[in-house]
């Protein structure tokens, strides 16, 4: 016989389960009500931009703190319950009046197939990169009537000059996405890549900051013609910084003219003292000078073991390398005479 107190203690866990069956089922209608209704938005758009990496739980949060009226917990875990939370793709997403969770989510699954795309291309400047967000297919104006300065401030860097802040890569954006949602992403990347590859840079590396890494970068990649050089370039150029030797590239004295250089370099231009003359200042200039790639952050990270303090274009894209100035010389006389860096 079971004694009493135990039948009443197996009674009362029963209906203790029951109970919670009932919350649990209530519980899955809610949520199966929820996913389907619209979501109150702060505006009449949401935009977000899904770094490739971001967590589903981080992916809730952003889109509460863009303008998602809702809970981050409850969108988190629907993402998660939903099974499809390791699907969502890394992309710019726009969220108008009558979406549901249930759309928002097949949205980010959906990811690339119904975006546009806009290629920015490693060494161009950050004035180029806004001419060709100013005429991307269906990207909608932002920046047109903003500062460098006042775009900066935008993306939380205020102060900081753009060039070499973005990453050259092709960005999807669904239409309507705003210009400045996609510098976002590219700043994003850019700092991510950067802080990666600092922390991989040789223990020999000339290099005081990931600052100086991105300026040197920027001129690895308006050096190079051939990518097999770009660790030699960049060898180069850490020998002359380790020893306080000009820099000498024709680029930065290029950038620093802006809209006064008409395409011919002169040697007045070598010998007027700006701060991006590496001719007559000693060290890597105040900013970078264009956008460098992940190839160009890494030889500026680690370049080549070598002794060779110049090099010079042979013209067919490649390079010709020399420890002294005697050999550099006399490459520069079979090849490219008064071109030599």
């Amino acid at each position: 016989m079971i004694p009493r107190f135990l039948q009443h203690h197996g009674r009362a866990s029963h209906g203790l389960l029951g109970l919670l069956l009932v919350a649990f089922i209530a519980l899955g209608a809610a949520i199966a009500w929820w996913i389907n209704q619209p979501l109150n938005l702060r505006a009449t758009e949401v935009e977000l931009s899904v770094e490739a990496g971001e967590t589903p739980r981080e992916i809730a949060h952003a889109w509460v703190t863009a303008g998602v009226d809702a809970s981050p917990w409850m969108l988190y875990e629907w993402f998660r319950w939903s099974g499809q939370s390791r699907l969502i793709r890394a992309g710019s997403y726009v969220l108008d009046s009558g979406s549901t969770p249930r759309s928002l989510l097949s949205m980010m699954v959906r990811g690339d197939e119904r975006l546009s795309v806009v290629r920015l291309i490693e060494g161009w400047t950050f004035k180029r990169f806004r001419v060709e967000l100013a005429q991307a297919d269906g990207l909608r104006p932002g920046i047109a009537a903003l500062s460098d300065a006042q775009i900066m401030a935008e993306l939380g860097d205020p102060g900081l000059s753009p060039e070499g802040q973005f990453f050259p890569d092709t960005y999807s954006y669904a239409k309507g996405s705003t210009d400045l949602a996609v510098l976002k992403r590219a700043h994003r990347a850019m700092q991510r890549h950067l802080n990666e590859v600092w922390l991989q840079r040789a223990s020999s590396s000339p290099l005081k900051s990931p600052t100086d890494l991105l300026t040197l970068a920027s001129i690895v990649e308006k050096e190079t013609g051939r990518e097999a050089d770009r660790a030699m370039i960049a060898g180069v150029f850490s020998n002359r910084l380790r020893i306080g030797m000009p820099l000498q590239t024709d680029p930065t004295v290029i950038y620093g003219l802006g809209d006064q250089f008409d395409g011919n370099l002169r040697r007045s231009h070598l010998q007027t003292d700006t701060p991006y003359n590496t001719y007559t200042r000693a060290g890597l200039p105040p900013s970078p000078i264009a956008m460098p790639g992940k190839a160009a952050l890494m030889a500026a990270a680690r370049p080549a073991d070598t002794q060779a303090l110049y090099f010079v274009a042979r013209g067919d894209g490649s390079s010709a390398f020399s420890r002294t100035l005697t050999e550099h010389n006399r490459a520069v006389n079979q090849y490219q005479k008064n071109q030599g860096k």
